[in-house]
């Protein structure tokens, strides 16, 4: 049977979810993450993709990132990514084998409030799994340098972000309010349904 084709609109966010193979750790020391980092830094620019945040998990990760006009520079940044990660993990550990799941999840964001929710989303994972207690204990993902403006990977600043406020300062204290804040019932559910359904 022929797989389902992927639904990717230019211009428009997407929550992107990759896992390891069988689920299996991906990232197993600091320089494993910081690895993919400096490939989402660097390729982000090639591609002309906005990154607007992620979420380095130990076996998975969230992206949410917008392609430009060209939709097929989402799957060529997904493509180099994973295939990037897999030559240096198998380079360090010798071995020749897949490190990703065959296909990636992706899923259209397409209203602002929608993109503000999938980044929370997206930051608090590692609270939600209870690896932390706070967003900011966690050093793998966007939420450090999106309320602080430092760190070796500055996340793009999406329309709804810049909305937060007048000022960087404003903006920052603004965005660290809201992933603080109550979680509207049902959210995270909405949000884990529309990217289970992604192709």
């Amino acid at each position: 049977m022929p797989r389902v084709g992927r639904v990717v609109l230019p211009n428009y966010p997407h929550h992107i979810v990759q896992r390891g193979h069988n689920r299996q750790v991906v990232f197993a020391a600091s320089h494993d993450y910081e690895y993919y980092l400096e490939t989402l830094s660097e390729y982000r620019n090639v591609y002309g993709v906005r990154v607007y945040a992620w979420c380095l998990m130990t076996n998975h990760i969230h992206l949410i990132v917008e392609p430009p006009n060209e939709v097929a520079r989402l799957g060529q940044l997904m493509k180099r990514l994973s295939g990037r990660q897999t030559r240096y993990v198998n380079r360090l550990e010798g071995r020749s084998v897949t490190l990703w799941e065959s296909r990636y999840k992706s899923s259209p964001i397409q209203t602002d409030e929608y993109l503000l929710a999938c980044c929370r989303y997206v930051e608090l994972n590692p609270v939600r799994v209870r690896m932390v207690v706070d967003a900011g204990e966690y050093p793998w993902s966007s939420y450090n340098a999106r309320v602080s403006d430092r760190g070796s990977v500055i996340p793009d600043h999406d329309p709804c972000y810049l909305a937060l406020g007048n000022s960087g300062e404003e903006r920052r204290l603004r965005y660290r309010e809201y992933v603080q804040g109550v979680i509207p019932v049902g959210e995270w559910a909405l949000i884990q349904e529309s990217v289970a359904r992604g192709n």
